[in-house]
């Protein structure tokens, strides 16, 4: 995501946080991106993070450049859920995705309304959402573009 949708994004987010009554718990993969812009944001509004690790090789799969944020936020993580999947793969995204839902009141998508670029993508999850009946809340500021 461009450097100017981030910020864009993160003031949505926190924006957002800031009209939510009672104790936030989030929950994401920590994948770059708005999964990371997410998380930082719930953690300094004084909520709590969950992980959800897809696969034992997910970190490796980041791009070096926010694995160090990926493992700052992971460490003030209130759990960690793992995934039992080897390979940092589409299957094993969607497999967490649904974990998450699983276990959420509601998605917060950040999400353009496109089709997903591959299995497992946010256009797959908000559909997953939905077929549950899981209130969707879709981010996606003006302004904002895909990268």
């Amino acid at each position: 995501m461009p450097s100017e949708t981030e910020q864009l994004v993160d003031q949505a987010i926190r924006g957002l946080l800031a009209s939510t009554e009672g104790e936030i718990t989030g929950l994401s993969c920590l994948a770059d991106g708005a999964d990371q812009v997410f998380a930082r944001a719930v953690l300094d509004h004084g909520g709590a993070v969950e992980v959800i690790v897809p696969a034992r090789q997910y970190r490796d799969g980041l791009p070096e450049a926010v694995r160090a944020e990926y493992d700052r936020i992971a460490s003030k993580a209130r759990d960690v859920h793992r995934l039992d999947f080897t390979k940092s793969e589409s299957r094993a995204y969607m497999a967490a995705s649904v974990y998450m839902l699983d276990r959420a009141d509601e998605l917060w998508a950040v999400w353009d309304g496109k089709p997903a670029r591959g299995y497992g993508g946010t256009a797959d999850v908000v559909a997953c959402a939905r077929e549950h009946r899981i209130p969707v809340r879709v981010i996606w500021p003006d302004g904002a573009q895909r990268g």
